[in-house]
Parts: structure tokens; sequence; C-alpha cells
């Protein structure tokens, strides 16, 4: 089910996967959007209800002024209560993760437990894959010839106009959103004290292993590291594997 609400005269729109399971609160990273998480919610129902939220931008959700930290976190804040649910586990990809990890740290009565897929407490992103993007194509065929190897993790935004084929997402807005990622954010990650699954890609090229682990090292006892056979997009590229993981750790915590 498609639902809408309004912050500060902005329309967001979220994805409700339905069920009578507890409530999960899903974040898409770039470039994607709610419809992402929905094999993922039919893997984890019936324990297990997935509401996926079209980020400030992406998907069915208007385009903003700002992409910054705060915007992110105060529309995941408006979310949470629009639901009128009490506290969530939330998970986040990417941009995403980082939104998730920041309420969670900002806000720690409201979250329960928390799962960042595939990035890092500090971030350095790089917008050339971004600016190299097609604005337009003819149509759906074309567009997922420009992209090549990567059609398949941006296909759920593809979207016909009037002008062709393009993305639910403006390219000038996710770059934006990209720099206002970029940045040093240890401070909030150790500051979340629920219970954390980091899961990282084996073949990311976003969270080396490295950092992985000097992120569950500085949470010690309160975060743990999962790593699976797959890039930067775990949930897609490890499709059942992501699925057993995070069920597992929201069973064991909840």
């Amino acid at each position: 089910m498609r639902g809408f609400f309004e912050v500060e005269g902005r329309r967001l729109s979220y994805l409700d996967f339905g069920g009578s399971g507890a409530p999960l609160l899903a974040l898409h990273g770039h470039y994607n959007e709610a419809s992402a998480f929905a094999p993922l919610a039919e893997a984890l129902a019936p324990r297990w209800r997935v509401i996926a939220l079209d980020q400030r931008g992406h998907g069915e959700s208007d385009r903003a002024e700002s992409y910054g930290r705060d915007d992110y976190v105060a529309d995941l804040a408006a979310f949470h209560r629009h639901l009128g649910i009490g506290p969530v586990p939330v998970l986040g990809h990417s941009l995403g993760g980082v939104n998730a990890y920041q309420y969670a740290g900002w806000q720690p009565d409201r979250v329960t437990a928390l799962v960042v897929e595939d990035i890092g407490a500090v971030v350095d992103c790089d917008w050339s894959f971004t600016t190299s993007l097609p604005r337009h194509a003819p149509n759906r065929d074309a567009l997922a010839s420009a992209l090549g190897a990567a059609a398949p993790y941006l296909e759920c935004s593809f979207r016909q106009s009037k002008d062709g084929w393009g993305f639910s997402f403006d390219i000038d807005d996710t770059v934006a959103s990209q720099k206002a990622l970029n940045g040093d954010h240890w401070k909030d990650w150790v500051s979340v004290t629920c219970p954390t699954l980091l899961i990282r890609g084996t073949r990311s090229d976003e969270l080396t292993a490295a950092h992985a682990r000097e992120m569950t090292t500085r949470r010690a006892g309160r975060a743990r590291l999962a790593e699976l056979p797959a890039g930067h997009v775990v949930h897609h590229d490890a499709q059942a594997q992501f699925a057993v993981a995070v069920s597992g750790f929201l069973s064991e915590s909840g």
C-alpha cells in the first residue's frame, strides 16, 4: 500500500508492505526508492512488516530545496510520527544507513535495533557516476542499455515522462545530496546505544573491511559485523543471505 504525508509543505511517500508483523522502517540509498525493498519485505514476512520511505527527492516524494543531514533525519522523524507507532527497528542502505544511524543516535528512545548496510562512519562519496547518468532516453530499453551493468540496481527508479525515459530522482539533486552526505560521522555512530548489525559486501567499493571492523570495535558489545558475498548493494546481490542475516539479528534483538 502506498501512503503519503506532508512535512513543511512537501509531500513524502512511502510503501507499507503490510501484514500483521512487527514494523521495520527501511531507508533506501541514492538512485533508489522504497520499492527496492519489496524482495526483503516478502522474505521477512510474516514476522516483520516492512514500511519503506521514499526519501526526499526520490520515488514519489517531492523534490526539496536542500538535502542536508538534518533534513533527512527530520523527514525520518516525521515519517515515524505519521505512522503512529512506538519505538522500532530501522534499516538503512548507504545514504539511508547514515540517516538511520544518525536518527538512532539523535533520538535513541525511538529506535530499538539498527541495521546499517554498507556505509561507513566516514563517507567520501564520488558523484562522477551520478553526473554520467543519461538524463533522457527514448525508451526503457535504451535507458537500461545506457546504464549497462548498473541497470538492475537502478531499474526500480526508471520513469516515463513526456520527454522519454529517465529516473524518479533528479541528477543535480542527487549530487547535492551526495556532497552533503560526505564527512566524518564518528560522533553519531558511537552515540548509538541500541543493538546494531553492520552488513558489508565483500566486493564493496564503498565500505572497506578495515573501516567496518573499526566501526564495530568502537562500539564493542553493541555492534557486530556480517560480511556477505556482494558489492555495495548487498540486499540486491545476496538477497537471500541478506534477509537471513537481518531476520536473525532482529529476532535476537527483540
